[in-house]
């Protein structure tokens, strides 16, 4: 048998149902039928209200008719279904829910005083319904408008029902001897209907206030501020409250906004844009917007709470998105606003945010965070901001001319400025590459034109202040140029060396763009003229030629139209010829600018980054983010959405980089350590190195593929690896400060020195390996020419006739290494004498590292002595004038290639501890055999038919 609680309830929800179907019909489809389509934006409002009331009336009807389901089924199988299957306990948040969109879309008609506008423009209509309102609200005085009646009409039996639930639902907590679980859901049940009467009384009460302040404004405020939505909170007509330093007339908090009036003007401010800060005294606090700073000041320290507490709640709600239930204040945590949040605003104030909407994080009242700042001229930013400034990486958009085209900045930023590494692509297809500080081109930077541009040009070097200053390398594509020297205020200015894709080579001074005052030129069939020249490197004025053949001369060179190069002078053809290589050989550059000075814009920002103990969020901005493709170029622009991802963090990653060179401290594990750090572009020192080899190419590729700058070159390696080292020494220190270890002692220069070209200049050789010996190839290239033909030369003799014609003693051939057909003879046998001492010799040129070119060479020499050793069946040690013979017979059979630029190769990169060691012994043999290579050549065409492949031995 059912509880008299449970027949009272289904009554309860019979009426209701019955009530709202009967005001459905009375009252809100009567006002949606009689109310013309308006023509005006508030007429055109109000119906958008009604309508809105009107689906949420249906709703609630809906939602009531299924729990009068529920409660009939209970009634009708008791034993079967039990009291928490109706759906008032089981979707108790569903039934609320209902009544809670139904109150919002009736207070916001109330607020716009939608039912008296509806009534008064069919005035007519609802007269003639007035007795069929009267007899639904019996209450109601006779002398009411029908305005206040519809409004009663669609709120009172709604109350009514609210107060009916809430009394039914605490008498079923005291009564239903059901399970705790159905208990703990009418206790539930109970508590949302309780705080729905709350909310209702609150809701009503705001939208009369509202509605009432409307009222009392003039029509440009009213039409300014009235939306149905809005909701006022507090009013200073209420609770006095003076505001500096806008000295406004009037405030008023609602729950969207805060409004002060002030004469004509109005001044908003968006809540979720507003941060309380308490004051130091009892009567003022302040708010921080992003453009003004306001003091809220009261005579009366309680005014003061009153406020203080409303603009917190509303901003919490405001933040929160939904109004508080059941009352301001009384929702969910936190009850105090967040301080970083995530909003829009378009700024107002003059300056250079004028009218720029920043969408993003926020804190205290300042763009903080990730977000974007967009301009109506088109310009765009993304990326970090800090207290309003852009700060950290960034990407910037400007528009560039009426064309579709932009300037995009990838970019470090500090305080508002461009400061640190950055790639900008401008609209013009120009690329630059490098360092900025205060937003000017800084530091060391690649400026690059288009691919296809009509004159192309490069420039890799030190910029000041966003000229080129310094010291720098342009390639000038058009002119077929390469000028590497100094810069000054955009202009070439101080020393310089310039190179033509025709092989000429200048060096001389430069002053304002202009070569000034005596210089070197070299032309590709190395004549050198020395005196002065025009800027297309034409000889004018005194000066002197001296040819390759010796002779000389001396006047002055000029030019006319069509004329070509005349000159008055003194040709000398007596003096004595000139060794070749002094002008072949001669190298520019070396002295005129100190290689210590070349590339500082590099070197500075990894000091700069040691020196501030290697911070993980600085090492992009100090050390540049390298992108190796097109294909990685567009991922970095994944930062445009802000959403480029690391694999870890930097300052994890950044640790683990100072704990593992902690740990490989020893000689083969700092070996290995240094190994994979160079070859890491993700490491401080891989970064560093691909940055060197970047200037490298620039320099010495191409067009300065030249061989009067291959001492320049060398010089330039063996300062990197120098740089190299101090780079690791700085990391190490810095990883031991962070582990309060105490910093290792200043090394001398002479265990610097042994470290350089031991360790480091083995490691990072082959990143610069093929310009460089493409340098040696070119210096050496005569010689190199006469070694070939040299070793085309005893090529041609079988190995018993090389042995004889090199004067090796015969007790040390290897005739048992020689093994005989039967139509074989020992004179027509080849490449089989010393074939492992030759085998062994070719495998020099499979390394770039010297020190490993050594040990070949060294292993060399040991099958030379094993193998004579095993012909004589003795350990046999060879004396110089036995090992030249047949290390000429090796290094012939051997055919290296290039034999000359190897040889000075290894001479020049080769730790210095191998001077006058066993090695440097052998590199000077080899140096030996390679000279008497290049005179064989002159030795059998003096010795025709010395001898005949068909004489037997």
């Amino acid at each position: 048998m059912c509880s008299p609680e449970e027949e009272a309830l289904l009554r309860l929800e019979e009426v209701f149902s019955a009530t709202l179907a009967r005001v459905n019909g009375l009252v809100l489809l009567p006002l949606l039928e009689t109310t013309p389509e308006p023509s005006d934006p508030q007429g055109r409002e109000c119906l958008r209200l009604l309508q809105r009331l009107h689906w949420s009336s249906q709703r609630l009807w809906e939602v009531t008719e299924e729990s009068l389901h529920s409660l009939r089924e209970r009634l009708c199988h008791q034993d079967t279904v039990g009291l928490e299957s109706l759906m008032l306990l089981q979707h108790a948040e569903r039934v609320l829910q209902a009544h809670v969109e139904y109150i919002e879309s009736y207070s916001s008609c109330v607020v716009v005083q939608a039912f008296q506008k509806a009534a008064k423009k069919r005035r007519e209509f609802w007269r003639g319904q007035r007795k069929a309102l009267w007899q639904l609200l019996p209450g109601v005085s006779p002398e009411a408008s029908v305005g206040t009646v519809l409004a009663q009409a669609l709120h009172q039996p709604l109350a009514h029902h609210v107060q009916q639930y809430v009394l039914l639902l605490l008498s079923f907590g005291d009564t239903a001897a059901e399970p705790h679980r159905t208990r703990e859901l009418v206790v539930h049940a109970a508590t949302l209907f309780v705080n729905l009467q709350s909310f209702l009384r609150q809701a009503l009460d705001q939208a009369l206030a509202t509605q009432a302040l409307w009222h009392s404004l003039s029509s440009r405020l009213r039409d300014g501020l009235c939306t149905p939505e809005r909701r006022l909170l507090q009013d200073s007509q209420d609770v006095p409250v003076t505001v500096t330093p806008l000295r406004a007339e009037r405030v008023l908090l609602f729950d969207d906004a805060l409004v002060l009036l002030q004469g004509h003007s109005v001044h908003t401010f968006d809540l979720k844009l507003v941060w309380v800060d308490p004051g130091q005294d009892r009567c003022t606090f302040h708010l921080l917007t992003p453009e003004e700073e306001l003091s809220f000041c009261s005579k009366a320290p309680q005014d003061r709470t009153v406020w203080q507490w409303k603009v917190t709640q509303a901003v919490c709600q405001a933040l929160r998105g939904k109004k508080d239930f059941p009352v301001l204040g009384a929702d969910l945590e936190p009850s105090e606003p967040p301080t970083c949040r995530c909003v829009a605003y378009t700024f107002r104030a003059e300056g250079r945010l004028c009218q720029a909407t920043y969408e993003g994080e926020w804190c205290r009242g300042r763009p903080h965070g990730r977000g974007t700042l967009k301009w109506p001229d088109g310009r765009n930013h993304v990326g970090n901001f800090c207290q309003g400034l852009e700060h950290g990486f960034g990407i910037r958009l400007v528009p560039q001319g009426p064309e579709d085209r932009f300037d995009c900045y990838k970019c470090h930023w500090r305080e508002g400025s461009m400061c640190g590494y950055g790639i900008c692509e401008y609209g013009t297809d120009e690329v630059y590459k490098g360092y900025f500080r205060a937003g000017l081109r800084h530091g060391f930077g690649v400026l690059a034109s288009a691919p296809r541009a009509l004159q192309p040009c490069k420039y890799t070097g030190h910029w000041e202040r966003g000229q080129r200053s310094g010291y720098g390398v342009e390639e000038d594509g058009a002119r077929g140029e390469r000028y590497i020297g100094m810069w000054q205020a955009d202009q070439r200015h101080g020393p310089g060396v310039m190179v033509t894709q025709a092989g000429v080579c200048y060096q001389g001074t430069f002053q304002a763009d202009k070569m000034v005052g005596p210089g070197i030129l070299l032309s590709e069939d190395d004549s050198l003229y020395e005196g002065t020249f025009t800027r297309d490197l034409t000889l004018v004025g005194k000066g002197k030629v001296t040819f390759p053949n010796g002779f000389t001369l001396e006047g002055s060179f000029g030019s006319g139209a069509g004329k070509g190069l005349h000159t008055q002078g003194v040709l000398d053809t007596a003096a004595f010829p000139p060794d070749p290589s002094s002008t072949r050989k001669r190298q520019l550059g070396v002295g005129i600018f100190p290689v210590e000075s070349h590339w500082q814009g590099v070197y500075g920002p990894f000091r700069d980054f040691v020196s501030a103990g290697c911070p993980g969020d600085e090492q992009e901005a100090l050390l540049g983010f390298h992108v190796q493709s097109s294909r990685e170029l567009r991922k970095s622009q994944e930062y445009l959405c802000c959403e480029r991802t690391q694999p870890e963090p930097c300052a994890d990653r950044m640790e683990g980089i100072l704990d593992e060179l902690l740990l490989h401290r020893e000689p083969r594990a700092l070996r290995e350590c240094l190994r994979k750090a160079l070859s890491n572009s993700l490491h401080p020192l891989g970064k560093l190195l691909r940055t060197l080899m970047l200037t490298f190419q620039a320099t010495y590729a191409g067009i300065g593929a030249n061989k009067h700058l291959q001492a320049l070159a060398q010089e330039e390696v063996k300062q990197h690896a120098r740089e190299l080292w101090a780079a690791y020494r700085g990391l190490l220190q810095v990883a031991l400060r962070r582990k309060g270890q105490a910093p290792e002692e200043d090394e001398g220069t002479e265990t610097r020195d042994l470290q350089v070209h031991g360790l480091v200049l083995p490691l990072m050789l082959p990143s610069f390996y093929s310009e460089l010996f493409t340098l040696y190839l070119l210096l050496h290239e005569t010689e190199d020419s006469l070694y070939s033909q040299g070793i085309a030369n005893l090529s041609l003799f079988p190995d018993t006739k090389l042995l004889e014609f090199l004067d090796v003693q015969k007790h040390l051939w290897p005739l048992k290494d020689l093994t005989l057909t039967t139509n074989q003879r020992l004179s027509l046998v080849r490449d089989k004498c010393f074939l492992s001492a030759t085998e062994c010799l070719q495998k020099i040129i499979t390394t770039v590292d010297p020190r490993e070119k050594l040990e070949v060479l060294e292993r060399t020499y040991g099958e030379i002595e094993a193998t004579v050793s095993r012909v004589l069946g003795r350990e046999h040690k060879l004396p110089m004038d036995d090992l030249l013979p047949l290390l000429i017979y090796v290094v012939s059979r051997a055919r290296i290639q290039h034999l000359g630029a190897e040889i000075h190769l290894i001479r020049d990169m080769m730790d210095p501890i191998h001077t006058g060691g066993l090695c440097d012994f052998l590199l000077t043999a080899l140096e030996s055999c390679y000279e008497h290579i290049q005179k064989e050549d002159m030795r059998l065409h003096r010795f025709p038919g010395r001898w005949d492949s068909r004489e037997p031995w």
